[in-house]
């Protein structure tokens, strides 16, 4: 059986766009993944210091050339549309098909920040997989001290559900990896609650 992760998408947004990887993508990854707050912030590396992980930039061009090809997860770089270039990625990975779920991720380069491109990429890519990959459950981590994100995260439906306790040695001190999760039901019922709200709108304008 095919696993639906191996189609990969273009998903539209009002600003960004979800796009299966090309040249143009994989050069912006490679200058995105030589930030070290990129790098601090997805738990990648355990030091600001580049001194500590020097980049290897024929391994990774090589690592993102093969990401169309995987049938078992689904990435995507996230083209800004008023910028006209891309600002960073999503993926969807641990894809556990006998239990409908899978593990989140997204890393978004300095010059896409602080710009909702992240909470756009997140609510379509979750979207995406509660209506055309049948999911029953989406998860992630994200450190303690990302607060930025915790917030995009919760604002997509994710709810928090415990924590690993100092699971990650950043710069000699220990974080702990928060866990959130948004399941089909919590989706369904946030829909619900959208459209109905939409509804009363348009009454009131009548």
């Amino acid at each position: 059986m095919t696993s639906p992760l191996a189609h990969k998408p273009i998903l539209t947004g009002s600003r960004i766009e979800l796009r299966p990887f090309d040249a143009e993508a994989i050069d912006a990854m490679i200058e995105i993944l030589q930030e070290p707050e990129v790098l601090i912030k997805t738990g990648t590396v355990h030091s600001r210091s580049t001194e500590t992980h020097p980049f290897d930039e024929a391994k990774t061009r090589e690592w993102y050339s093969r990401r169309n090809e995987k049938k078992n997860r689904l990435d995507l770089a996230i083209f800004a549309l008023d910028q006209q270039k891309y600002v960073g990625e999503v993926a969807f990975n641990e894809y556990d098909p006998d239990n409908g779920s899978v593990n989140y991720r997204i890393a978004i380069g300095q010059a896409g920040q602080n710009k909702g491109y992240g909470t756009e990429a997140t609510k379509l890519l979750v979207d995406y997989g509660f209506e055309k990959l049948d999911l029953h459950r989406i998860e992630l981590e994200v450190l303690d001290f990302n607060e930025r994100a915790k917030h995009v995260y919760t604002s997509c439906g994710f709810v928090p559900e415990g924590r690993r306790r100092e699971a990650f040695l950043i710069d000699g001190e220990y974080h702990d990896a928060v866990l959130k999760a948004v399941l089909r039901s919590d989706w369904e019922a946030a829909r619900s609650v959208a459209g109905h709200l939409t509804l009363d709108l348009k009454r009131v304008e009548i």
